[in-house]
């Protein structure tokens, strides 16, 4: 699957209750769990030890994780649940009704300690049949080949035409769509203004917001 080498390949299915029971967790996302996943499988291991390739220095493994869904949608919170029960970066394949999505999510090294890490934001690819999706492993090291999936499954997304790490291309990402949202929250708020003084006053945020954004593309 994902056209990843035969030597990574694990295959152990995963009880779902792992990542609830025994946890504390919210009713809702442990309903997320039971009701929108049929069953979860550990598909393949990517490391040293599996793959003629240098550790890196933010990422030592990358787990895919297949989960099957009992529906079409599944709460992204679930994703950063595993995520959180997991001291390695995860690559999830979603498969629902024989259609698949790549998700990846940009994941760091939280400042409490050294196997303790944070998603600031997922990425993912159209749903697909499994033949079409597939991934180019490129890459020198551990940290490479995980920054690549990362471009690759978020597609234009984390494009650019500078040279940049990828920290920085998730961070402009970022800014980028924290400066829509901007934008569209004054947009309405002019709309409903009636003052000509807010709306000049408006209108010179909105100016300002949207030559950062043109800005940051």
């Amino acid at each position: 699957m994902l056209g990843l080498p035969k030597s990574t390949e694990f295959n152990k299915r995963i009880p779902k209750q792992k990542f609830y029971e025994q946890i504390d967790i919210t009713p809702t996302l442990k309903r997320a769990f039971v009701e929108q996943i049929r069953t979860i499988y550990w598909r393949n291991k990517l490391a040293v030890s599996t793959l003629n390739i240098a550790s890196g220095e933010r990422v030592t493994e990358i787990e895919v994780f297949e989960i099957r869904l009992s529906e079409p949608a599944l709460n992204e919170a679930v994703l950063r649940q595993i995520d959180k029960e997991i001291p390695y970066h995860l690559l999830f394949l979603l498969e629902y009704e024989e259609k698949y999505q790549a998700w990846i999510g940009y994941k760091e090294a939280a400042e409490s300690g050294k196997n303790a890490f944070k998603v600031s934001r997922y990425y993912h690819t159209e749903w697909m049949e499994e033949e079409n999706l597939f991934l180019k492993m490129d890459g020198l090291n551990m940290d490479t080949i995980y920054d690549n999936f990362v471009r690759q499954i978020a597609g234009n997304a984390l494009q650019s035409n500078k040279a940049e790490s990828l920290k920085e291309s998730v961070e402009r990402e970022s800014r980028r769509l924290t400066l829509q949202k901007q934008i569209q929250t004054l947009e309405a708020k002019m709309r409903k203004e009636k003052q000509l003084n807010r709306q000049i006053q408006l209108n010179t945020e909105l100016k300002k917001f949207r030559k950062d954004l043109e800005a940051i593309k």
